[in-house]
């Protein structure tokens, strides 16, 4: 994703209002080192947020959309952080996803808007990267 240009960078006002209260469970809840997926990232506003304050964490953003992974690209070149990988293609509800392993998922605010075989594909995904254990995390779920 070279060649992202500061025009790339998509802002979403829900980041902005909801990344503190995630950030306090992500530091009860995710390892201390290791490498995050993050499941339908978005605008990467979170992934940036996130890898400035969780050092340790290996921050491995996705998204379906080409223009989703643009703007994670022009956030992350924008901010320079070591811990914030290149974004990755990936559909939740692909049966294979292109990595083998992570030591945590996150997942905002997909499932409660994207279509069923997102989720059955997120558990799916989640039963094969993740060892016994590990955290799958998600927010924005709509239980109406």
């Amino acid at each position: 994703m070279s060649g992202s240009s500061h025009s790339d960078r998509r802002y979403a006002p829900a980041a902005m209002r909801n990344r503190d209260p995630i950030l306090a469970v992500l530091r009860e809840v995710l390892p201390t080192s290791g490498t995050v997926l993050e499941i339908a990232a978005g605008t990467g506003e979170h992934a940036v947020y996130f890898s400035r304050f969780l050092a340790g964490i290996f921050w491995k953003p996705s998204d379906p959309d080409a223009n989703a992974r643009a703007s994670i690209a022009a956030w992350r070149e924008a901010e320079g952080l070591h811990n914030l990988m290149v974004p990755i293609a990936l559909d939740a509800a692909a049966a294979q996803w292109p990595l083998e392993s992570a030591d945590a998922l996150v997942c905002i605010n997909m499932i409660h808007i994207s279509p069923w075989s997102a989720t059955l594909g997120l558990m799916a995904g989640a039963g094969r990267l993740l060892s016994q254990g590990a955290p799958l995390v998600l927010y924005g779920v709509d239980c109406h």
